[in-house]
């Protein structure tokens, strides 16, 4: 017998999924102002209504990876091993980041996310939201004994590096130089 539930949400990744890349096509080959979300509906075949309920904004459909990254950076803090440093798993994780992003086909989603705006300000709002929920994570280590401020500094820090590593010409050394940066100052926060 198969798990109801689990073909379900199956259904509804293959969905989202869906709609995000006929979004990004349709962006990319008309231009992000062009395409309206009715636009993206119809091309996908779904609901303007089912569209919503996988994304909120237009601006989402842009940045569909959004939660991925997020919890990526949340478990890089509390799925590393007890001895393992803060800063060198965050390195590790910004660095698999960058190069996600700056990987074969990324260029011109980039290059539509500078030239707009509206997803200039999303990208903005949302790396806020990932430097409060890294500082979260952070904070709530108990092997840490740093202030918050401490902790909301360096995750913005974190979140900062990735979005000057990925339009730097070389990425992981950009990467490397940030952190060295990042991990002289929060060696000065341990003191």
């Amino acid at each position: 017998m198969t798990d109801p539930s689990g073909r379900r949400e199956r259904k509804k990744a293959a969905t989202r999924q869906k709609i995000a890349d006929t979004a990004l096509r349709l962006f990319l080959e008309r231009g992000y102002d062009a395409v309206g979300i009715r636009d993206v509906a119809a091309e996908a075949d779904v609901a303007v209504t089912t569209l919503f309920s996988h994304f909120a904004s237009k601006e989402a459909l842009v940045f569909e990876q959004d939660e991925d990254f997020e919890q990526r950076l949340t478990h890089a803090v509390t799925g590393r091993a007890p001895d393992e440093p803060l800063i060198p798993a965050l390195r590790h994780e910004i660095r698999a980041l960058v190069r996600h992003c700056t990987a074969n086909g990324g260029t011109p989603i980039w290059r539509m996310i500078d030239a707009s705006p509206a997803l200039r300000d999303y990208e903005e709002t949302m790396r806020l939201r990932h430097a409060e929920s890294l500082a979260t994570a952070i904070a709530a280590d108990p092997g840490l004994s740093q202030s918050t401020t401490a902790c909301r500094t360096i995750a913005r820090f974190a979140i900062d590096a990735h979005a000057l590593a990925r339009t730097a010409s070389d990425p992981d050394a950009a990467v490397d130089e940030i952190f060295d940066m990042i991990e002289a100052a929060w060696d000065v926060t341990s003191r």
